[in-house]
């Protein structure tokens, strides 16, 4: 028998360890996360009272995999569109709070004469509080729902964004220890990119895909299919220079605007958290006791940095964000630690060897300390605040109080001027992304192709050239044409003769990025001068715009995209989880939709729209049914109402009313003879003076007269056969038959 394998052992150590250690820390109420980090201490090398993981190297590339199944959890829980309705308050408070606890930890690094990466480094992990952590907190102390808490996820969802972001960063300056401004702006234009390519490619080919094999997709085949969508993402990232995990949350980010999210949520969850514990665990083996006593000193600069530097300077960022005072604290207070991005990020600095080795087990002992105390922080935030309200002028209170209500805060009325000129440079960039991608795989794989097809030169370039316009002519044309039609558009035109000349002006831009494309791709295929090339370029660009061929094809494209996009949005909406978009436009006009659900008891149950007549009573029209995970919408007069429906009925707030009163007081009263009700089972026997004999059993009336049902007749001492609706009842025959007592007694009698 072949020996076992050594990453079978160190598995099984991993995982019994885990999970004995993971009960005790669930029993004390503390986070899993710190259970994962005390397991792998106890089976790494530096514990040697019990059994030690054998094989390294194997368990480092399981972690690998486990923070690529996490940060593809975590997209499938973002969404871009939460970012864009989040506001300006998040993006401010982020973005201050990194700004200075970065500052804060390359502060620190520099006051213990650590190397300048060290710094850098230490400076990224001392930004990104635990989103895990804090959500556990909020859930276990019952605060999930209140309004700061509200705020602080926002701002966690933007956080990790920026990690990944910055994980991206921090290997551009690690690969380039002299790196300049020009070439951290190149990496940013680098991620931005891609990040937009990858989204609009993903959103309008893998909803359309899952759409289509919806029917033969199982929950086996749905995970299969996920975790093979990201493992490619992974591999696609890591080929044009980023991390496996950017790739892995952009296809996350990617399938979370999918109508299977929810479900592939929750297939991946099990996957995300046995790869997910292995990579804690990993993270717990790097502790090593000695280096903890040696740098005893930092790490407890460290964890004061982040409890001060969180609870001062991140209140702060709050209060410039628009919150009040009080509300500002509480949020600060509780980001007041570091967590799983502070190990990735540490993990990425190993991995290109640019950091030193004591600091990854100096930040985790430092996120050990700071989450054990993160409840505490919490709770600290209104005695604090209480604090410093007796002690600080209350016209200081006043005016940071004001902060949260400045006009800065506010929403405000855009002008047409600043919506034209956003979607407009929104459009542009979008389009020419795509077309940019388009242009460079038509022009690297189709003229081979041509020249070992066609054996003249120029038939085969002016095949390529022809099929790459054709391709990327819907976006350029949507680039150029959009939002020449729009409302704003209309009104800046008509409303001063001097907007016209601009208005002129953006449209020439966006013609002369169209004439660059068709000739970079003349000039890359031929030898024309520059002057033909234009011209051709302006000819194709006219022809191009003119087309209605290009332009339904760019329509059907751009509708394709929008409903790829809103597909969860519609999925919520068909199933009740979301209102419809209409209700805005209803409510202008003083009517609404309210839900209402169909009591089981209700005298509504089984009759028809037509037969209520709820427009004739009450002045309401039910728009949809919602049942079970059906929607019935503009149901007739022959719909049937059934028990637990879910009616959307649109009216005005007293006939809503009026109607929601009749559907809860409606109702069947309760049986007062309930105890009457019970059935039973008698045996009758067909006696010669019986007026059933020769009757069969549908002339009989035993079912319709007395109100009774014959379950079978006797045939020996064991059997019953059931009675034809034809057989003819004869002189002793016995039969079985269920009913109420009374209606039993009148039958026998």
């Amino acid at each position: 028998m072949s020996e076992l394998p050594a990453l079978v052992k160190d598995l099984a150590l991993i995982l019994i360890v885990a999970g004995i250690v993971t009960l005790v820390f669930k029993r004390l109420k503390q986070p899993l996360v710190l259970g994962y980090i005390v397991a792998g201490f106890l089976v790494s090398p530096h514990m040697p009272y019990i059994m030690s993981v054998m094989d390294r190297e194997n368990v480092e590339t399981w972690a690998n995999i486990g923070v690529m199944f996490l940060l593809f959890s975590l997209g499938l829980d973002f969404s871009f569109k939460k970012i864009i309705k989040m506001g300006a308050s998040p993006i401010i408070a982020t973005m201050t709070i990194i700004f200075c606890m970065m500052t804060l930890g390359v502060c620190v690094g520099y006051m213990f004469g650590w190397s300048k990466m060290d710094c850098i480094f230490l400076g990224g992990m001392l930004a990104m509080s635990s989103t895990t952590i804090i959500y556990k907190a909020f859930d276990d102390m019952g605060l999930r729902q209140q309004q700061f808490a509200g705020m602080v996820m926002s701002v966690l969802i933007l956080e990790d964004i920026l990690a990944i972001v910055m994980m991206v960063m921090l290997s551009a300056i690690a690969s380039d220890a002299g790196a300049d401004g020009g070439q951290m702006a190149g990496s940013v234009l680098k991620i931005v990119f891609f990040l937009v390519l990858w989204f609009v490619v993903g959103i309008f080919l893998i909803p359309m895909m899952l759409r289509q094999v919806r029917k033969l997709i199982n929950n086996e085949t749905l995970l299969i299919v996920s975790l093979g969508l990201c493992c490619l993402m992974a591999f696609i990232s890591t080929e044009v220079g980023f991390s496996s995990a950017f790739g892995a949350f952009v296809m996350g980010s990617i399938l979370a605007e999918t109508v299977e999210a929810e479900k592939i949520i929750k297939l991946v969850e099990p996957v995300k958290n046995l790869f997910g514990a292995i990579f804690f665990v990993s993270v717990g083996m790097l502790v090593d006791p000695d280096i903890l006593l040696h740098y005893a000193l930092p790490i407890l600069a460290l964890v004061l940095t982040i409890l001060l530097g969180q609870a001062i300077l991140g209140s702060v960022s709050f209060i410039l964000a628009g919150q009040s005072l009080k509300s500002a604290m509480r949020c600060g207070f509780s980001m007041a630690q570091i967590g799983e991005f502070s190990f990735i990020i540490a993990s990425l600095g190993l991995s290109l060897g640019v950091i030193s080795d004591f600091l990854y087990p100096v930040v985790v002992a430092v996120s050990v300390i700071t989450t054990f105390l993160t409840p505490y922080m919490i709770k600290a935030a209104i005695p604090c605040y209480d604090m410093l309200e007796r002690r600080l002028p209350k016209r200081w209170i006043l005016r940071l109080n004001r902060l949260s209500a400045s006009p800065s805060a506010q929403h405000s009325e855009e002008s047409n001027w600043k919506k034209l000129l956003k979607a407009m440079a929104v459009n542009t960039v979008v389009y020419t992304i795509v077309s940019v991608a388009a242009t460079v795989v038509m022009l690297t794989f189709v003229p081979p192709l041509m020249n070992r097809l066609f054996a003249i030169r120029w038939v085969a370039q002016l095949i390529s050239g022809l099929s790459t316009v054709m391709v990327i002519s819907p976006f350029l044309r949507a680039m150029i044409m959009k939002k020449n039609h729009s409302e704003e558009f209309k009104a800046l035109w008509t409303e001063n003769r001097m907007n016209r000349l601009p208005l002129l002006f953006t449209i020439l831009v966006r013609v002369a990025i169209g004439v660059a494309f068709i000739f970079y791709i003349c000039h890359h295929l031929s030898g024309f001068s520059n002057a033909i090339l234009i011209s051709i370029g302006v000819a194709v660009v006219a022809l191009i715009i003119l087309s209605r061929a290009v332009k339904h094809r760019s329509i059907k494209m751009e509708r394709l995209f929008i409903r790829n996009l809103r597909s969860r949005e519609i999925e919520a909406q068909v199933h009740g989880h979301k209102r419809p978009l209409y209700e805005g436009h209803l409510l202008d006009r003083d009517i609404h939709i309210a839900d209402f659900d169909v009591p089981f008891d209700s005298e509504w149950v089984g009759q028809t729209l037509k037969q209520l007549g709820l427009r004739q009573k009450y002045g309401v029209d039910v728009s949809s049914i919602l049942r079970a995970h059906r929607r019935l919408n503009i149901p007739d007069g022959h719909s049937i109402l059934f028990p637990g429906d879910r009616l959307q009925v649109i009216g005005s707030d007293d006939q809503l009313a009026a109607f929601g009163k009749a559907l809860s007081e409606q109702l069947v009263e309760d049986d007062k003879d309930i105890e009457k009700r019970e059935m039973k089972l008698r045996r009758m026997a067909i006696s010669g003076s019986s007026m059933f004999v020769g009757l069969t059993l549908q002339e009989s009336g035993i079912r319709d007269k007395y109100n009774c049902m014959v379950v079978g007749l006797e045939e020996g001492k064991e059997n019953l056969s059931q009675v034809s609706p034809d057989y003819r009842f004869q002189q002793g025959d016995i039969l079985w038959v269920v009913g109420e007592e009374e209606h039993l007694q009148a039958l026998l009698n």
